[in-house]
Parts: C-alpha cells; sequence; structure tokens
C-alpha cells in the first residue's frame, strides 16, 4: 500500500506492506475451505430438491388422489439412503407410500413406480385398532399393543396365513419399527377394507397393526411390491420425523 506526506515542502512517498502470519493464512485458509463445502452441500441440496419436484411432477396421480408432495419427498429420501446403505437393490424403482395423516376412507396407499414415472396402485389401507378411529393418532412399536408403527420397511417374502396371502415386513427404523417382524405386522387382505364397509360404519376397518389392504388387490399389490422393495408409513410425528436416520440428508 502507497502512502504520501510532505515535509517542508518535500513530497515523500511510504510504501506499507501488509501481510498474513502463519496463524492468520492458516485460519483464512480454513474460512474458505467452509465456505466452499458449504456452497457444494446447497449445491447437492438444491440438485436433490430439483430432481425430486422434477420427478413427483412427472408421475400422474389421478385427479383427486394426489399423494402430498412433502410426504413424496420423505419418501423418496428414505428409499434413496436405503439403496445408499445397501439395504435395497441399487436398481429398485418401487416406492409405496401410506400416508396416515389422511382419512382412513380415502385411498391413502400408493404403489409408485419411479422408473416408469406412474402410479401402480392407489388403494384404502387400514390402520391398527389402538392407532385411532377415523384417523391415525398413535402409533406404537410394542407387541400385542395393536397399533400400527411410523417408519421404512422393507418387503420380504410371502406366506398363507390366517389371514389368507400376506407379506412379511421388516422394520428399518430403530426403536420405531424394527419390531414388526416379531409383532407379525405384515400386509394381508381384509374384507373390513372396503368403502362399502365405511359406508356404512363411517369408517374401514381396524386391523391389529398390519397395514391391511382391500381382498380384490391383496394378491395384485403384494405380487408387485414383494422381494425387497420399499414401504413408508407416514405421520407428522415430530419425535420419529427428527429421529428417523433415513430421513438425514444423506447417509
Amino acid at each position: 500500500m502507497k502512502g504520501f506526506y510532505s515535509v517542508l515542502g518535500i513530497v515523500y512517498m511510504v510504501t506499507t506492506s501488509f501481510y498474513l502470519s502463519p496463524k492468520e493464512a492458516v485460519v483464512k485458509n480454513e474460512i474458505s475451505t467452509k465456505i466452499e463445502k458449504l456452497n457444494d452441500t446447497k449445491t447437492e441440496k438444491i440438485t436433490t430438491v430439483s430432481s425430486s419436484e422434477a420427478l413427483y411432477k412427472s408421475i400422474t396421480f389421478e385427479a383427486g388422489h394426489e399423494l402430498n408432495e412433502e410426504v413424496f419427498f420423505k419418501a423418496l429420501t428414505g428409499f434413496e439412503n436405503l439403496k445408499k446403505a445397501g439395504l435395497l437393490n441399487q436398481d429398485a424403482h418401487l416406492l409405496t407410500v401410506c400416508d396416515f395423516s389422511m382419512s382412513s376412507n380415502t385411498k391413502r396407499l400408493w404403489v409408485i413406480d419411479t422408473e416408469e414415472k406412474k402410479v401402480l396402485f392407489n388403494s384404502l389401507v387400514a390402520h391398527g385398532k389402538n392407532t385411532g378411529e377415523e384417523f391415525a393418532t398413535n402409533f406404537s412399536n410394542t407387541n400385542s399393543s395393536l397399533q400400527s408403527s411410523l417408519g421404512f420397511y422393507i418387503t420380504d417374502a410371502t406366506y398363507n396365513g390366517d389371514n389368507g396371502y400376506s407379506l412379511r415386513l421388516l422394520g428399518m427404523d430403530k426403536g420405531f419399527n424394527d419390531a414388526a417382524y416379531k409383532r407379525a405386522i405384515v400386509m394381508h387382505g381384509a374384507d373390513y377394507v372396503s368403502e362399502d364397509f365405511a359406508a356404512t360404519h363411517k369408517r374401514i376397518g381396524r386391523s391389529w397393526g398390519c397395514p391391511a389392504v382391500p381382498r380384490d388387490l391383496t394378491q395384485p399389490i403384494i405380487n408387485t411390491i414383494k422381494g425387497r422393495n420399499c414401504l413408508f408409513i407416514y405421520y407428522p410425528d415430530q419425535n420419529y420425523l427428527s429421529k428417523s436416520e433415513w430421513l438425514k440428508a444423506s447417509v
């Protein structure tokens, strides 16, 4: 930096040199690195959101039966994180979502092909007897609670049991649904999951905690999603949403 001053009419030029000490240089480099990482993270998030939005907008939902956009984003985040963790195959493209914030009298289950960008099934689905009446309100991971469990599941094998053709589910959220297999929480068909039942009783029937579907859709849905695909049961429970490892930006 150059400066000028005058003494007895004589003008002098002074050059001042500013430099960073080694410690200051290190701090400056650390700040620059943090800013670069922050910018990279922001860019990654923007890209992820953009791709999620593009996928959502490309899916043709039946008018009046759209899956909530934010619920879809959460389901997709967990879906991708399960892939990153090696719990789903990298080419997995089927995503099943149950939005239990909705009335049980509405079609609140969607089976989506993320590759073909289309809805394969949109159906009624029951929640547990002690989870609520028409609307779900209470959830549990405890045996004999007769309540539904929130979170991400991986579909397993099929079998024929007391409720007929059924699909075993493996809970992936520790403390929220990881007891599902021991509790025999499975997908199965039920006569009480129908519009006729809802018209008579003002709500569809309730299970013992299983996501039960209509009888006529049992085999088609189960045969489509069986064998290590993703199922997400959603409810705006802040405790779950803040603690699920699968809903974090990255795993």
